[in-house]
């Protein structure tokens, strides 16, 4: 099963991804939140300045 995730997350111009989560506190109820998205890995640096 391993190797089928791994092998869906390249797609034709082989570009890798990366799995990032972002902690992040709600504006409602003041708990923490996490937020995780599956994203180029030359647009990291972009996501986590939000």
């Amino acid at each position: 099963m391993a190797k089928k995730t791994v092998a869906s997350l390249h797609d034709k111009e082989n570009k890798s991804f990366t799995k990032v989560v972002r902690m992040f506190k709600s504006s409602k109820t003041g708990a923490y939140a996490f937020e995780e998205r599956m994203i180029p890995a030359d647009s990291v640096k972009d996501f986590l300045k939000k």
